[in-house]
């Protein structure tokens, strides 16, 4: 009995083997983060040159998107802390033709970009926003925006910033009212993934219809309780967010490395049948968010390609883009990613359809 017990202590005494504390340790780290140091790793290893090209233009794409995801995490946050959020909700559970209308004319008319609008798309379906409405901002949100648009009036002209704006606005509509027609289905029920957002559980994320709303208190600083909610929300937005596309542009740094723009311009080329369908693959490893996608289709257009297509690239770049896509991924259940993604480039695709043949 001694010896067994002896036995026992031994055993609970002994030293966890090397490999299995390593597997310990690494399934501590969060799975992002973790990913990115993997495929950096790799690169290092294989392929220096690559790594340190990935590695500028990671830094140099989160450079770019910074202020835009400031602003919009920091708006989400504030919405949270001022108790905004609750009171956009209760206006948002209108008459879904109203709501729809509103939610697409704004988004199209809003600054956000299609990453920058994740942490607001979040605080809204928290808050109980039905999500209709919310599909219609989301999709027309990183489309055009006002000073996009005098930018592309005057690089590209003006036929096609009004193009991409009656763009922004349709695709928004279309995406908001096909949304509604499949409110029912259970895949639509819960949008947010568990524990995608800061402070929305599962009892709040996807709620029908939110709770009577306390007054906006607009100065919530002084308040410690809503001061701790806005720093709690601006932490977990930045962060989820950052690291997502962290990873996301990396990414791309090696699809745009391992499919240069000379083949792009060929395949999107000229006026073939093929050229806008390419247009709206082409356009998923392109980030094309904000005003670096003007001169970039601009000297597309110059080197043949179709207006058509152009407007389809860049539509199919604003909404679909792998960044975007990873922090919906990251943000949204799967039947709600994959309907964004099939409202974005059936969208795209219908542009780039429409203006070619008016044009």
């Amino acid at each position: 009995m001694a010896d067994s017990r002896i036995e026992n202590v031994t055993t609970a005494a002994a030293p966890i083997p090397p490999l299995r504390r390593l597997a310990q340790r690494l399934a501590r780290i969060d799975r992002v983060v973790l990913a990115f140091a993997a495929a950096f790793a790799l690169l290092l290893i294989f392929d220096p040159a690559q790594a340190r090209a990935s590695l500028f233009f990671t830094l140099d794409s989160l450079l770019f998107i910074a202020p835009f995801l400031a602003a919009s995490v920091l708006i989400a946050a504030s919405a949270k802390a001022t108790g905004a959020d609750a009171h956009i909700a209760r206006l948002l559970q209108g008459r879904a033709a109203a709501t729809i209308a509103v939610a697409a004319l704004f988004g199209a008319l809003s600054p956000f970009c299609s990453c920058g609008v994740v942490p607001v798309v979040a605080a809204l379906l928290g808050a109980g926003v039905p999500l209709a409405p919310v599909m219609a901002f989301w999709i027309a949100s990183p489309i055009m925006d006002p000073e996009m648009f005098i930018l592309t009036a005057a690089v590209l002209g003006l036929p096609f910033a009004v193009a991409k704006t009656l763009a922004a606005i349709a695709m928004g509509l279309i995406a908001g009212f096909a949304t509604h027609a499949l409110a029912g289905r259970p895949s639509f029920a819960s949008p947010l993934r568990i524990g995608a957002a800061a402070g929305c559980g599962a009892s709040r994320c996807g709620a029908s219809k939110p709770a009577a709303p306390a007054p906006i208190v607009w100065n919530f600083w002084p308040a410690p309780d809503r001061r701790a909610v806005f720093a709690s929300e601006a932490r977990a937005a930045g962060w989820f967010l950052g690291k997502w596309l962290t990873l996301a542009f990396l990414a791309e740094s090696l699809m745009v490395a391992w499919i240069p723009g000379e083949t792009v311009a060929a395949w999107l080329g000229g006026a073939a049948w093929w050229a806008i369908p390419a247009a709206a693959l082409a356009g998923i490893p392109a980030y094309l968010n904000g005003f670096a996608a003007i001169p970039t289709v601009a000297a597309l257009i110059d080197l043949g390609m179709a207006p058509g297509a152009a407007l389809t690239f860049m539509v199919a770049g604003a909404v679909t883009s792998i960044p975007a896509a990873m922090a919906v991924f990251a943000l949204a259940r799967r039947p709600v990613f994959l309907w964004y993604l099939a409202l974005g480039l059936s969208g795209a695709l219908a542009s780039g359809v429409l203006y070619q043949a008016v044009a």
